[in-house]
């Protein structure tokens, strides 16, 4: 099994599948396009000069190899106060990642990156874009000597490496949720995640076993899990930094590495990629790879919820009575609402180390794609200034998320005759009720719930490979930025 995954950017291509061509893409906006077209009239004959005042045209073929003209535009907006209109970053990051797919055709052994934008998001939206066009499960796709320029000067290394770990991030989330769960389970998983930061100096890795996780009580995890051969885990991660305050941020991701649905088996339509289960794990995993040399000067730990909804003699039943690590009694309803569960005794388990903010990440329900589709996540939160933090930071990634409300009023569908509460409501406004049964596990911690999609169908740009998506990773870089 392929875990671990590494930039496009820095493997070597083969020569003899590139040839001699070079190309040159000149990144540029309105500002900056007259002085862009007088640059690249020089290699152009009478005709192509004529053609490039009355046409739209993006490719024109030059001296040396392909030329390509992008003018980035970003779209403003007064509706929903502009947080769904594309940023400078997000809009260079789809628009590039289109062209990536022309680049890769060209076959062409040097290309060179001139920008003439003044935008550092732009110069790192786009070399986001290519990275992430250029993730193939089976391996990058192969593409010649890539240089990047900015008002005919070297675009600094440190600028390259931000925009490299961002995409390296969202691409690690991304293949994690494509792998197959026959190779990829909790225990596995687990064991992976541990040896990807066995040198690291920041982030250190505990993991929690069905044993240790018997000790913690954490019964709700257990009775998701305990059906499969490939028992739950838990696993901690711990990033601390030097310099960093005392007080922390916990971050929980919901892992299931399948889920059949349990006893309340889904159909085969529902069950065909629920491999993907794990996406908040996943994402939580990717956001990592970014933290881990980042510099942010924040002590972070994060907690995936491994398990798997097997059936087996020992899996759950509806009407079982579970009680969970703080001590209230769950019923269970219907043993496909188990993502919950498995989070509640890992947020429980985080509220040990008082972190003044926790945020979890998860595959939860299928009524938040429902309201919002695949693109946007939904947003629940106690607090409205952690909420728009988050909304603001979506925005700016291009990683969208919205705000849904949590209504207590839901909660009574949650009723319970034979303990404190059941694990799923029946009817309408399931993306509420699941929020509002987390809400039970967070005290008076300031707390945000990302209800994520995970998976993408090829219709973004950037994201050419179907599968995973690596969705909620930038809003929670740009978020700790």
């Amino acid at each position: 099994m392929q875990f671990k995954v590494s930039s496009s950017l820095s493997k070597k291509s083969s020569a003899k599948e590139l040839n001699t061509a070079k190309s040159n893409i000149y990144i540029y906006n309105s500002k900056t396009q007259k002085d862009v077209h007088s640059i690249v009239s020089k290699e152009f004959s009478t005709w192509q000069k004529s053609a490039l005042k009355n046409s739209n045209e993006t490719r024109y073929t030059g001296k040396n190899g392909p030329i390509y003209l992008c003018k980035l535009e970003a779209k403003s907006s007064d509706s929903h106060s502009g947080l769904l209109e594309r940023s400078l970053y997000a809009s260079a990051r789809e628009q590039i990642g289109r062209l990536t797919n022309s680049l890769v055709a060209d076959k062409s052994k040097e290309i060179t990156f001139n920008f003439y934008t003044e935008s550092e998001e732009e110069i790192i939206g786009s070399i986001v874009g290519i990275e992430l066009a250029l993730y193939r499960f089976n391996g990058s796709e192969n593409i010649g000597t890539l240089k990047f320029n900015s008002f005919n000067k070297k675009v600094s290394t440190s600028l390259v490496n931000k925009a490299k770990a961002i995409a390296l991030g969202v691409n690690q989330a991304r293949h994690l949720v494509n792998l197959p769960p026959n190779d990829l389970n909790p225990v596995s998983y687990a064991n992976e995640v541990k040896d990807l930061f066995k040198t690291s100096k920041t982030m250190k890795v505990t993991i929690l076993d069905e044993k240790k996780l018997q000790k913690e009580n954490c019964n709700l995890l257990l009775s998701v899990g305990m059906s499969s051969n490939n028992k739950p885990r838990i696993v901690h991660l711990k990033y601390r930094p030097k310099g960093a305050s005392k007080k922390s941020v916990a971050l929980i991701g919901k892992g299931i590495t399948f889920d059949s649905g349990g006893l309340d088996m889904k159909p085969a339509a529902g069950m065909r990629y629920m491999k993907k289960d794990m996406g908040g794990s996943a994402c939580l995993v990717g956001f990592s790879r970014w933290l881990e040399s980042s510099g942010v000067k924040k002590n972070v730990d994060i907690y995936l919820a491994l398990a798997e909804n097997a059936v087996s003699e020992n899996a759950s039943r509806p009407s079982d009575i579970f009680k969970a690590r703080n001590g209230l009694t769950v019923e269970i309803h219907n043993t496909d609402a188990e993502g919950r569960l498995a989070l509640a005794d890992a947020m429980d388990l985080a509220l040990e180390l008082k972190p003044e903010v926790m945020i979890d990440v998860a595959t939860l329900t299928g009524a938040g794609k429902v309201a919002l589709g695949q693109d946007i996540a939904s947003l629940f939160s106690n607090n409205d200034a952690l909420a728009d933090e988050l909304l603001s930071s979506s925005h700016k990634m291009g990683d969208l998320v919205w705000r849904m409300p949590l209504y207590n009023p839901y909660f009574s569908g949650l009723k319970s005759d034979f303990a404190d509460m059941v694990n799923s409501a029946s009817g309408h406004g399931g993306a509420i009720t699941a929020a509002l049964f987390l809400e039970k596990f967070v005290g008076k911690t300031k707390w945000a719930h990302l209800d994520i999609f995970a998976w993408t169908n090829g219709s973004k740009p950037s994201l050419v490979q179907k599968g995973g998506s690596g969705q909620g990773v930038e809003t929670l870089i740009g978020y700790f930025s």
